[in-house]
């Protein structure tokens, strides 16, 4: 069984504190959309889908015991928590996503006759917990997809080796994961000898978080430094590296943790394939290019030392993005929920996707 890192059930909403991981297991209330901005800020909960679905179930959780007497009251609510919760952290895509579509629809409730006010709040409440289940669906299909490519791209049918960074498993997303459920489906397959997870500096959500996932699962792996990536492409046959997004441009650009671009770079010169596996949220077709995503930078003290321990020269200045843009032709495909698409057919195929969803 997979970690849960979101509970929900009736109002109640609880995540699980990364910043205690992985020496201290514990649970912690959001009682409301104040508690959901700080949890998603500090990074106690991180990874783009699960910012999503914690911002707007803390949103829920502060509605399910209000009362309210119109509906315009109500959305205009809606509407002002949900666009406080994106400024938490702006860099990942999700949030926004889901703030626009929940507003479209307390707009489109508000706007119907035919629903009162309190029908128009459970529908509302209805809508942000269908989050939960919808992401862990999403994240299966990223896998199999993300599986079945890779294993059409190699020769044989023996067991492969891939690399992965950051965390993109069941503590970055409801369930499951996306580029960790690329790696989980290898291993139901039994395809998979072997998974490698960089430390990811400087937050090490790879050593902290994604070592104690694969642990947990008893999946085969190994955790190296960040700098290890080229000599690992070397000296060991990789198959494939499969990362997350926090924000892809429509032409394939991807912002993702800081480092990626670095492997993007080392993967395509040792030739091994490097796939983004992220949700159809996390596609932005409104920036052309990785050059318009804004990259949040996180405050000095996380360089500069681990705990209460400082580890930096005092008095050095420091230099903090959490993300880095890797540029679409180093990319060899974007697996989605829906499929696998290459950069440069990413903006036609989404938009095909989602006029067929009756989206714009």
């Amino acid at each position: 069984m997979t970690l849960q890192s979101i509970k929900y059930k009736e109002g109640k909403l609880e995540i699980l504190d990364q910043l205690l991981l992985p020496s201290i297991t514990k649970y912690v209330n959001v009682r409301g959309v104040e508690d959901g901005w700080k949890v998603i800020n500090k990074m106690q909960v991180r990874g783009a889908p699960a910012i999503a679905i914690v911002g707007s179930l803390s949103l829920a959780v502060e509605l399910f015991g209000e009362t309210f007497d119109s509906k315009k009251t109500l959305r205009q609510e809606i509407e002002g928590k949900l666009n406080y919760l994106v400024s938490a952290r702006p860099t990942a895509v999700n949030m926004k996503v889901a703030a626009d579509e929940l507003i479209t629809l307390a707009n489109d409730l508000c706007k119907n006759e035919a629903v009162n006010v309190d029908e128009m709040k459970q529908k509302f409440l209805e809508a942000t917990e269908a989050m939960l289940a919808k992401d862990i669906s999403d994240n299966k299909a990223i896998g199999t997809h993300g599986a079945e490519a890779i294993l059409a791209s190699i020769q044989g049918d023996g067991p492969l080796r891939v690399l992965t960074h950051c965390n993109t498993g069941s503590l970055a997303t409801a369930g499951y994961g996306t580029a960790l459920g690329v790696v989980r489906k290898l291993h139901e397959l039994k395809r998979l000898e072997h998974v490698y997870c960089t430390e990811t500096r400087p937050y090490n959500q790879g050593a902290r978080l994604t070592a104690f996932e694969l642990v947990h699962d008893k999946i085969p792996a190994t955790l190296i430094l960040d700098s290890m990536v080229a000599v690992l492409f070397r000296i060991r046959n990789i198959a494939a590296v499969v990362v997350g997004a926090d924000r892809v441009a429509g032409n394939g650009d991807t912002a993702n943790k800081i480092g990626t671009y670095q492997i993007a770079v080392a993967a395509k010169y040792h030739g091994v394939p490097f796939y983004v596996a992220a949700p159809l949220t996390s596609i932005d077709l409104a920036i052309p290019s990785g050059d318009r995503i804004v990259i949040e930078e996180r405050p000095d003290r996380e360089m500069t030392h681990v705990g209460e321990h400082r580890i930096a020269a005092p008095g050095i200045s420091c230099w903090n993005p959490a993300f880095d843009v890797t540029p679409a032709s180093l990319i060899k495909g974007i697996i989605t929920e829906k499929g696998i698409f290459e950069p440069q057919e990413l903006s036609s195929k989404v938009q095909e996707i989602l006029q067929q969803n009756g989206n714009t």
